[in-house]
């Protein structure tokens, strides 16, 4: 795994054209510009880019609440994967967390996507519950999953010699 060098930084509108064709080369069944414009415009909700030689490769747009970070929608463009952007960016998110205040991130992953129910629970996500049903789309579940601060990552015992 190659890792690249990112920057971090927040969310603009004229960033838009390029978040909506990560969208668009991500997921099945994509956000529109109204879904993420909805979100953004609400007190709580933030939008969060990373890039790379001035270019976005990924997004994530989440709701900060009293106790807890909410990740509504993450992606990192496919060309860029497995370089470590996702990483850096959920790493940033975590860096936000407080033991006193918000102490932790929730967010949904459709039950199919086992990619990104890996790259979670590799970096101490575990999943807390079953959503049914959950999206409007299709009829597919959604895991709900949590990192929480000071929370041990259970390690795999090895069987064997």
């Amino acid at each position: 795994m190659n890792t690249i060098p990112v920057y971090i930084r927040w969310m603009r509108r004229c960033d838009m054209p390029e978040v909506l064709g990560i969208e668009d080369r991500s997921f099945e069944f994509p956000w529109a510009e109204e879904d993420f414009i909805r979100r953004l415009r609400r007190r709580n909700g933030i939008g969060m880019l990373a890039e790379h030689d001035e270019r976005i490769i990924g997004f994530m747009i989440y709701e900060a609440h009293k106790d807890r970070l909410h990740v509504l929608n993450f992606a990192v463009h496919p060309d860029f994967r497995r370089h470590r952007v996702g990483t850096a960016m959920i790493t940033y998110l975590m860096g936000k967390l407080s033991p006193q205040r918000r102490n932790r991130i929730l967010l949904e992953i459709c039950e199919t996507n086992l990619q990104a129910q890996l790259f979670f629970r590799d970096r101490g996500f575990r999943a807390i519950s079953v959503f049914r049903d959950f999206y409007d789309e299709t009829t597919e579940d959604a895991y709900l999953m949590e990192y929480r601060i000071g929370a041990e990552v259970p390690q795999l015992e090895r069987v064997g010699k």
